[in-house]
């Protein structure tokens, strides 16, 4: 018994010396940091002490996992061959900001004159590679940009740091140096900076070579773990070779029926036998059965591949040589997309280009504009841990799903990633979002047509009074329109075509008000020269009398629909009211009655213009047509300055312009209704000298219009039609009587 005391006494002492040990050495270095806490205070007058903390245990725990077994998670590990020196800079560097978001690493003061963005200028004797003078390209062509550092809210770098693969040719060194000798750093607030490849050999971590500060990254394969939400963008990986606007479109047509195609899923590319991203792409023979299901891998790649190849290397190349690459994309429902020695690949715009659904199999990566887009509608996120699932999963999804799904594949990849232009326009776009959150676009202007940057917060952050969501939000427009007309010439008489004109609108039971544009250089007519009419009429002289001022976004104009008017416009009230019956049903689109064509000149390489009277169509001018009031927001706030200003030099083309705009948005061609024949002669006779119809350089200038338009869009965005709606019963051998718009055709 004595024995047992002593025993547990002595155990007991034991414990209490270990506890006291172990104390004894936090206590050592807890007043170790305080004494250096407090000789840091000390060189700095005024500062207090900081308060006081325990220490933060920082050490990981070693792996368990032989060297070859590592996981990839950690980018500390990917460094056994660097100095102790240069870890602790990629830590630093991956790290340091890890906590920025728009309100800690933002400045917003700068944005209060609006949302500008400038370009640092290239430094002497540097260079870009193609792809970031794309971007840079699209920056300077967009709405956003100013050559007034002061003015700007965003800056871009005019280093190149698209690519920071150590290996590569296009590795720009000396960036940390660079940055820090830009004028407005700081740290890196209110700069952009863009990333497609990052990290290096063999483990490819996202380390930059530099510190990014608390600038907002946009990087392409970027990580879930290092993504700082809703302040860093993720963008897609695209090649050197994807178009700088415009690009090139989708492959899903109304001719696709039924939905399902020849393949059920579909592979083509590399396979890595070590390394980081093999184990996914190593493991797809076992899915692949050379029917419906085509995976097809070669390790035929890279200088050395036959000393490291294994024994299904042989078998895998020979098959992968018997299949077509663009013709297994477009004949397959889905498209996997398997992460490379990076998160993200090429494979995952060729899929939404294709048409073929992703099947995404990349854990851990952080999907393009992720915070915009719902990728659960155009995609099929997988994990790579279950990659034998894959082929239940898909053959469990419905035609009707995947009909739903390609097509909005075909939106997303036409709308965000067609282009270098549009991702970079969707970038800043994004950003400009978080800057003004209370004007913001939502989720269903993200996601449905047209799409987020035809859709300007500004105008309104309601999506029922945008004229694309009437339909799916159960809404429709007013039965009301605000007729707008453009006056060039004197008013001197009450017989002139203006009167008479004013006289015919105004008997529309739709109408609602009359809008006079004053754009003559004679001085206004006193009010007992205007017409008497049972609606209001307003005149507005515009203080710089231009053609695109007739579509400015005038306060005035409270109707959904406006109608558009030439003075010398020639139209009967039925026409007016027929019009815009068929316009209410459509009221995303042009509708009216003077219709023009575009054709492609061969001979000369370039866009012809044509007046000729044909069962085709693919323009509806503005002189006698009915639009949404939006477009004239969007024409005034979306062209850029250039456009505008040909257009008011000229004094020429913008109806031309407002059928590019609109076409371009909707995807649709315009809507010609019935017109009596002498219109045109009409207009022509009562054309005066002053008339641009009267001008021999008129039609010449429309030819040069239609090509500069289409070169600022980056494609042809009109569209031919051969629909042309005429009230019920027209022309037909009946009785006058029984016919509702009966002016229509006694005219």
């Amino acid at each position: 018994m004595q024995a047992k005391k002593r025993y547990l006494v002595v155990s007991l002492g034991a414990c209490l010396l270990l506890v006291a040990y172990l104390w004894g050495l936090q206590i050592g270095e807890f007043h170790h940091q305080n004494h250096h806490q407090h000789n840091r205070v000390a060189q700095s007058p005024g500062l207090s002490l900081p308060r006081q903390h325990w220490p933060e245990w920082t050490h990981p725990l070693n792996t368990y996992l032989e060297d070859g077994e590592q996981e990839e998670d950690s980018p500390l590990l990917h460094h056994q061959h660097t100095s102790p020196r240069e870890r602790r800079e990629i830590r630093n560097n991956i790290y340091k900001s890890r906590r920025c978001r728009m309100d800690t690493c933002f400045d917003f003061n700068r944005c209060q004159r609006g949302f500008k963005v400038y370009i640092y200028p290239l430094l002497k004797g540097e260079k870009v590679s193609e792809s970031y003078q794309k971007i840079l390209t699209a920056v300077e062509d967009s709405r956003f940009h100013t050559t007034d550092i002061n003015e700007a809210c965003l800056y871009v770098l005019g280093i190149d740091t698209l690519d920071r693969d150590q290996l590569s040719s296009q590795y720009i060194h000396n960036v940390k140096a660079k940055i820090q000798s830009l004028p407005m750093w700081n740290d890196g607030r209110n700069h952009l900076i863009f990333n497609l490849y990052s990290g290096t050999w063999p483990y490819y971590t996202e380390e930059l070579g530099f510190d990014i500060g608390q600038a907002i990254l946009a990087k392409a394969s970027i990580d879930m773990d290092n993504f700082r939400p809703h302040f860093d963008v993720s963008i897609p990986l695209f090649s050197k070779d994807h178009s700088q606007k415009g690009g090139d479109k989708g492959y899903l047509t109304l001719k696709n029926v039924p939905p399902s195609r020849k393949y059920l899923l579909v592979f083509k590319g590399k396979r890595y036998l070590t390394g980081i991203g093999s184990e996914t792409r190593n493991a797809l023979y076992h899915i692949h059965n050379g029917e419906d299901i085509i995976l097809l891998t070669t390790c035929k790649h890279g200088k050395d591949w036959e000393k490291h190849k294994d024994a299904r290397c042989d078998r895998d190349n020979e098959e992968y040589s018997k299949f077509d690459y663009q013709e297994l994309l477009h004949n397959s429902s889905f498209c996997l997309v398997p992460r490379g020695r990076r998160l993200g690949s090429f494979r995952f715009l060729e899929a939404l280009q294709a048409a073929c659904i992703p099947v995404i199999l990349s854990n851990g990566w952080e999907l393009p504009f992720s915070e915009i887009i719902d990728w659960s509608k155009a995609a099929i996120i997988g994990d790579e841990r279950l990659l034998l699932q894959v082929s239940s999963i898909t053959r469990s999804v419905d035609h009707d799903k995947i009909l739903g799904i390609r097509q909005q594949t075909q939106f997303l990849w036409d709308a965000y990633f067609s282009s270098v232009a549009k991702i970079v326009l969707t970038t800043l776009e994004i950003i400009q979002d978080r800057i003004n959150s209370h004007i913001s676009r939502n989720k269903l202007m993200w996601n449905s047509l047209p799409g987020g940057l035809y859709v300007l917060p500004q105008f309104s952050t309601d999506a029922a009074v945008f004229p694309f969501y009437y339909s799916s939000l159960g809404k429709s427009p007013s039965q009301e329109f605000t007729a707008v007309i453009q006056a060039v010439t004197p008013l001197q008489s009450q017989l002139q075509p203006v009167v008479k004109l004013i006289i015919a609108v105004a008997k529309s039971k739709f109408c609602a008000q009359i809008i006079v544009l004053w754009n003559c250089d004679k001085p206004l007519p006193p009010k007992s020269k205007w017409p008497s009419t049972t609606v209001p009429i307003t005149v507005i002289e515009g203080e710089r009398k231009t053609m695109s001022s007739r579509f400015s976004p005038h306060d005035v104009i409270l109707t959904d629909a406006v109608l558009s008017l030439d003075e010398d416009s020639v139209l009967s009230t039925n026409e007016v009211d027929f019009a815009f019956i068929v316009w209410h049903s459509f009221p995303d689109r042009i509708v009216g009655y003077p219709a023009r064509s575009h054709y492609w000149d061969g001979s000369k390489s370039r866009w012809g213009y044509t007046s000729k009277w044909t069962n085709e169509y693919s323009m509806v001018l503005t002189g006698a047509a009915f639009y949404h009031r939006y477009y004239h927001y969007l024409y005034t706030h979306y062209l850029p300055a250039s456009l505008l200003t040909m257009v008011d030099q000229m004094a020429n083309c913008e109806d031309i312009l407002m059928n590019f705009l609109v076409a371009a948005v909707t995807k649709l061609p315009p809507i010609k209704v019935t017109q009596k024949k002498q219109y045109t002669e009409t207009m022509m006779q009562q054309g005066s000298k002053t008339s641009r119809w009267a001008d021999p350089d008129h039609f010449a200038q429309r030819q040069t219009c239609m090509n500069s338009f289409s070169g600022w869009f980056g494609f042809m965005p009109l569209l031919h039609s051969q629909m042309r709606l005429d009230p019920v019963l027209f022309k037909d051998q009946v009785s006058i009587l029984r016919k509702k718009y009966r002016d229509i055709e006694r005219l």
